[in-house]
């Protein structure tokens, strides 16, 4: 029986906990940034080590009883380093959000220049949005991507780089559905002497097998968060180059900058909890069939995409390079946020996106954002992705029929059914 003690104690909560897992088993998941962590992850983020308060780093702790909290970080940190193949990794971040924070603290102060790529056309909040952190914090330059081909212009990033002369140049994306060229972005931040970071926190899985360009080996910084396509728990980690290649004669190296922003700059005591489930993590992404499910999410997305696009739909730059699509919903005369919710009733999971140069408003704008992460986690293949693509324009060009809806509810259920989630469970 699932959760005996909550269901005891707390029978409320228990029955939320069944309802989700309901949800989550019955419907198709395909909200990019979301996806299933496996069952060992979801054992170790649930274990004692919740208990634990150790703020510090292993063999660096300040306080006693952490024998084994010490053996258990040091492996999250090794992993992820081979994992990676980087130099350093800070395994303690919280969120994405906050490692972004905590690696921009490293090596700026208040007001300096970031040149980042705009939120509307597929950045993130904390890449420079003025209600955010970052745009309140420090002074950030926009590149987005071109109207004709809805893509990033590596001339145009070159050329706003050597105009304002940013101290970090920040590459990564969250609705970006095409390649982005890291080693052209490495090589712009060195030419004006800035730091080059990478935020990858969607196409993390993408980069380790080989279906989208690594950074880390040319960057100074890369964040990305454990969950999305890594299918860890949520969290996030930091990975930089040891040595500063800015400012080398400062005392600190940038690796020291990084960790001394995470604690005791940023944070407290570390979820060790929630490092351990890292680790586990960490250690089934470094086995041979990871790669292989990278691969399938990527095929899967390039499948569904073509479906979409045969059905009439318009896609943000044409297609896909990586596990997410942008659907324009311009020309069904809706707005994403309608379409979402449409999709929603109809057991399909995604999220309403602005598009970029969208005239619509952020709460119901043009765009609906979705991937095949989750999906190809239940081993669903091309050949779902085609019956998916089916349902999802079929509801988008009719969203107001009930009928239809129900239909393809039921058709949802039926094929979940045939790809079951979490039995260990």
């Amino acid at each position: 029986m699932l959760y005996p003690n909550i269901r005891k104690q707390d029978p409320e909560i228990a029955g939320h906990l069944d309802q989700e897992l309901k949800r989550q088993r019955d419907g198709l998941v395909m909200i990019p940034s979301e996806n299933f962590a496996s069952p060992s992850v979801l054992e170790a983020a649930g274990t004692v080590l919740t208990n634990k308060y150790a703020e510090g780093y292993p063999e660096k702790r300040y306080y006693t009883g952490n024998e084994f909290i010490d053996k258990i970080e040091q492996l999250a940190i090794d992993r992820a380093k081979k994992l990676f193949s980087a130099e350093h990794a800070n395994v303690q971040p919280h969120s994405g959000s906050g490692a972004n924070m905590e690696c921009y603290a490293a090596v700026l102060k208040p007001g300096d220049t970031i040149l980042g790529m705009d939120l509307a056309h597929g950045g993130h909040l904390t890449h420079g949005h003025p209600v955010n952190f970052s745009g309140q914090t420090y002074k950030f330059i926009n590149y987005g991507v071109q109207k004709e081909t809805e893509r990033i212009d590596m001339d145009q990033v070159r050329e706003i780089a050597l105009k304002e002369k940013p101290k970090v140049l920040l590459s990564g994306a969250t609705a970006y559905p095409r390649i982005i060229d890291f080693d052209a972005f490495a090589s712009i931040a060195k030419e004006i002497g800035a730091y080059a970071m990478a935020d990858i926190s969607h196409i993390v899985g993408l980069c380790l097998s080989g279906d989208h360009p690594n950074p880390v080996p040319s960057h100074d910084i890369v964040m990305t968060t454990t969950t999305k396509t890594l299918r860890g728990p949520r969290s996030a980690i930091i990975l930089s180059k040891i040595e500063d290649r800015i400012n080398p004669d400062d005392k600190k190296n940038l690796a020291k900058k990084i960790d001394s922003q995470v604690f005791p700059g940023m944070q407290g005591g570390p979820l060790e909890h929630i490092i351990a489930a890292k680790a586990v993590a960490f250690e089934e992404a470094l086995k041979p069939e990871f790669k292989e499910y990278q691969n399938q999410i990527a095929r899967n997305a390039k499948q569904l995409a073509e479906t979409l696009s045969e059905n009439g739909l318009r896609l943000v730059s044409g297609g896909t390079d990586n596990h997410l699509i942008l659907i324009d919903l311009t020309e069904t005369g809706i707005g994403g946020k309608d379409g979402a919710n449409a999709l929603e009733e109809s057991g399909i999971y995604t999220n309403f996106n602005m598009i970029p140069f969208d005239t619509r408003k952020p709460f119901n704008p043009s765009g609906i954002r979705l991937g095949t992460p989750a999906l190809t986690s239940r081993r669903m293949k091309e050949k779902e992705m085609k019956t998916i693509g089916n349902w999802i324009a079929t509801v988008l060009k009719d969203i107001n029929n009930e009928e239809l809806k129900a239909k393809t509810k039921q058709e949802v259920l039926d094929l979940t059914h045939s790809f079951p989630l979490y039995e260990e469970l």
